[in-house]
């Protein structure tokens, strides 16, 4: 059975996000060492100008690939094809549906592939991934970074189920459909090829191919102490764990104390982190607790009765969703930023997104060469 949001995806033109080569080359090319011999499938691709099967069409022998898969699909539900190469000839195979990634003949292709590299419609991420998952793939995959907090993927990577490659949160070129209207139209000039181009931001690579990025040590990076800087650390009023990053209207302050390199060494509880910690995560020191923006992902210790939000531009609102997310106590009333009130509670803020983390087991000569440090 055909997938019909895919269809509606692409009829919005929301998703028709084209990546670049050099992009790709980039990003995959990391990965290399885990290709040899293996069937790779691209089965969210126009194979015939797709940069996904250009790349590995021209690094199949090298990379001894064994083969190569891509699936063609055609929003107007007619019937498509698929192509395939063997490092010699590619040969083309008519498909009795339209090249949905869903349907059962396109899965057949899946379950053949030992990896899956592509852009997969963003709106359709959490679906698509589920299907990697459900038929236990190796994967390369585009998406934005916001669908780390989605409830379907986050236990994912807290299960270190997958993880961020080497591309994380960044502003990337695509090649838009001909007919998409918000086009970046320097950027287009610059390419003069004839296609529209924009920058799409806040782009990651989701993968489960262990890459050495990832075994990388954060902790001996670390410089700043908890012990002599508490008030970079404020504690959470409805969890137990502490916020990395200041909090308040100090704006300078703020920026920059909210950084992954503000965790501190010398803190063996749960810390809630930017998100951007997914960058830096290593397995081997860190464990991934919950992740502080929904009741989906975490439980509060503490409800707030009868909250209230008050805006930027002095507006009071219903503020119930202070009790979905991590929330500091203050005792003087907030300036310039939105805060929360309720009946049990002084003044409320709350972070953007947190990742709930705590330290694991680390020797004691790698807690004291942290310390003699600072």
């Amino acid at each position: 059975m055909a997938n019909t949001n895919l269809h509606k995806a692409k009829k919005a033109k929301n998703d028709e996000f084209y990546t670049q080569l050099e992009d790709i080359s980039k990003e995959v090319s990391y990965y290399k060492n885990h290709f040899e011999g293996k069937i790779v499938l691209c089965n969210c691709d126009d194979p015939e100008w797709s940069n996904f099967w250009k790349f590995f069409h021209d690094v199949f022998n090298d990379w001894n690939l064994k083969k190569l898969i891509s699936t063609h699909y055609n929003m107007d539900g007619s019937s498509s094809y698929a192509l395939f190469f063997d490092g010699n000839e590619v040969t083309k195979k008519e498909l009795v549906g339209n090249g949905d990634f869903a349907s059962e003949e396109c899965i057949e292709f899946l379950k053949e592939a030992d990896i899956v590299v592509t852009n997969p419609p963003f709106s359709l991420f959490r679906k698509y991934v589920a299907l990697l998952m459900e038929y236990e793939k190796k994967f390369i995959i585009w998406g934005n970074n916001n669908s780390i907090t989605y409830k379907e993927i986050f236990p994912l990577i807290k299960e270190n189920k997958m993880w961020l490659g080497y591309m994380a949160n960044k502003t990337c070129i695509f090649r838009l459909s001909d007919d998409y209207e918000k086009y970046d139209e320097t950027i287009t000039k610059q390419m003069n090829d004839g296609h529209r181009y924009g920058k799409v931001p806040a782009i990651s690579v989701f993968t489960n191919l262990d890459i050495p990025k990832r075994h990388k040590p954060l902790i001996p990076e670390l410089k700043y102490s908890y012990e002599k800087h508490p008030e970079w650390y404020p504690k959470y009023d409805n969890y137990d764990a502490i916020n990395v990053g200041y909090i308040g209207d100090d704006e300078k302050l703020q920026r920059q104390t909210n950084k992954v390199s503000y965790i501190p060494y010398d803190y063996k509880g749960v810390m809630g982190v930017p998100i951007t910690f997914l960058d830096k995560y290593n397995p081997d020191e860190f464990e991934i607790i919950e992740l502080g923006n929904s009741r989906d992902n975490f439980t509060p210790n503490k409800d707030y009765i009868n909250p209230q939000k008050h805006t930027k531009e002095n507006e009071t609102v219903n503020g119930g969703a202070i009790n979905c997310v991590l929330a500091i106590e203050q005792d003087i009333c907030p300036v310039n930023i939105v805060y929360y009130t309720s009946d049990n509670s002084k003044y409320l803020v709350s972070p953007y997104a947190r990742i709930l983390i705590q330290r694991k087991e680390i020797s004691e000569n790698e807690d004291n060469r942290n310390k003699n440090q600072n």
